[in-house]
């Protein structure tokens, strides 16, 4: 259907109004400003410089959506009150604690925006268990490991002397330089999954092998046989009645 040529002028005439009023909405963000802004401007229909911040309400010089889009006036971000510090994230040395808060106001039309939700700062743990993790455990490779199939060896004496192990899975966090330049400990690199056994031989005074970790904890190993062959690991699992397969390491 074709519109009278009147009609055409009034519909592109309103289409126009539309377009020229839209000057907040054209905006990139922030859309609306909050306070005095000078930057936070627009062109209007005339041709002059139009303001979209809550100053121009008093200045009288916002542009013409201005009410539409930012609401005539702004809200500014409300928060409520800290919370409770978290417990510390390392049960042994250096960690850290978290805290947070919820917004409780958003911002609105340009208002002043949320601060800082979440705070952290330092701590050190100290767990009961922490000595543990001050030890440094003596390796070798599973090579050296008691042999019980000597022929010379009784039944009985080799009932007697199969006491049972435990075994500890470690990750491999750091091999120091000094362990690529000698024998078995050329295969010790970072991110290894390492098994260590932990035979009645090398049981001390407290009932378990000395530098047996910490789950989830880094601690420090040093090779027996090899000066300067040292590292760090974290204990990922440990079980109890088990021998490691080759190729493993054991405690000293």
């Amino acid at each position: 259907m074709r519109l009278p040529c009147c009609g055409l002028c009034l519909l592109l005439w309103a289409l126009c109004a539309v377009r020229c009023q839209a000057v907040c909405a054209r905006r990139g963000h922030p859309r609306c400003c909050s306070g005095r802004n000078n930057a936070c401007t627009g062109e209007s229909p005339a041709g002059t410089t139009c303001y979209c911040d809550t100053y121009c309400q008093r200045s009288a010089d916002c542009c013409e959506d201005y009410g539409g889009q930012c609401g005539g006036s702004a809200s500014n971000c409300m928060v409520g009150p800290w919370g409770m510090w978290s417990d510390c994230n390392s049960r042994c040395g250096i960690g850290s604690r978290e805290r947070a808060r919820q917004v409780t106001v958003p911002p609105r039309s340009g208002g002043n925006p949320c601060p800082d939700l979440r705070q952290r700062r330092g701590c050190y743990g100290e767990d009961a268990s922490c000595h543990t993790s001050k030890e440094v455990a003596k390796i070798l490779p599973g090579s050296f490991k008691r042999d019980f199939r000597d022929p010379w060896r009784r039944r009985h004496m080799m009932a007697h002397e199969r006491t049972p192990s435990y075994c500890v899975y470690f990750r491999m966090k750091h091999v120091g330089p000094g362990c690529r330049l000698q024998g078995w400990s050329r295969l010790l690199v970072q991110e290894l999954l390492v098994c260590v056994e932990c035979q009645v031989d090398a049981v001390g005074s407290v009932g378990r092998c000395l530098g047996d970790g910490l789950a989830g904890t880094r601690t420090f190993w040093a090779a027996a046989s090899l000066p300067g062959c040292q590292g760090s690991w974290v204990q990922e699992d440990l079980r109890e009645d088990c021998t490691c397969q080759l190729p493993s390491l054991l405690f000293v």
